[in-house]
């Protein structure tokens, strides 16, 4: 069966993936770039915007595994836009512009569904209601013998791995401090215990944990 991954989920040191008060103008909220620096940096990410450059090293080996071998994505509504509740603009096609980075099938966990939105590169956002695991099987279903790759934000990883859902997940501790947000681990004692670990240090001063399930 294919495996369920999470990559470059970046977290502060006390273990928030977001910041508060999200909008349009900052997507992080009070967090801004902070948590993602170390990946704006990368050659992986310049490419991923059709730029030339960036840093390579351990950033980057890391970054770079994000496509490999993924045929589809699920990502919580708050990761695709700012709004809540019924949709008030349609029109809103995400963060990334005409042509995503995706270039597969992305679910999209709403309390809200809409028709699906097709974009240039093969990526087709799906709006679904659903639990995780009904989200797994339609993600699955797109996906064929490929990976789905769980995108985000917090709150979608988190409930991914409360129902024992993901087998790689790859977390990336930022060394700053952001006091409020959306919190990765919250309700996940003993999450450890299901999962081979390793952490590899950065030069730019992040840890790169792999979790690797047993």
């Amino acid at each position: 069966m294919s495996l369920v991954r999470v990559h470059n989920f970046s977290i502060s040191l006390d273990g928030y993936g977001t910041g508060e008060g999200q909008s349009l103008d900052a997507p992080f909220g009070h967090a801004a770039d902070r948590l993602h620096g170390w990946f704006f940096r990368t050659r992986t990410f310049r490419r991923m915007v059709g730029e030339e450059g960036g840093d390579t090293g351990v950033d980057d080996a890391m970054a770079r595994a994000w496509a490999d071998g993924i045929g589809a994505e699920i990502m919580g509504r708050n990761k695709f836009g700012p709004q809540r509740g019924p949709w008030q603009d349609e029109d809103w096609r995400g963060w990334w512009g005409p042509n995503p980075p995706f270039h597969t099938p992305v679910v999209v966990l709403t309390h809200h569904p809409r028709p699906a939105l097709e974009m240039d590169g093969g990526t087709v956002f799906h709006f679904l209601e659903a639990s995780p695991e009904e989200a797994l099987r339609r993600a699955r279903e797109a996906a064929g013998s490929l990976d789905v790759r769980i995108g985000g934000g917090p709150s979608t990883v988190r409930a991914f791995l409360a129902a024992d859902l993901v087998d790689h997940l790859h977390v990336v501790v930022v060394p700053v401090l952001l006091g409020r947000g959306e919190s990765l681990w919250a309700g996940l004692e003993g999450l450890e215990q299901r999962f081979r670990t390793e952490a590899v240090s950065s030069p730019s001063g992040v840890t790169h944990l792999t979790f690797t399930r047993r």
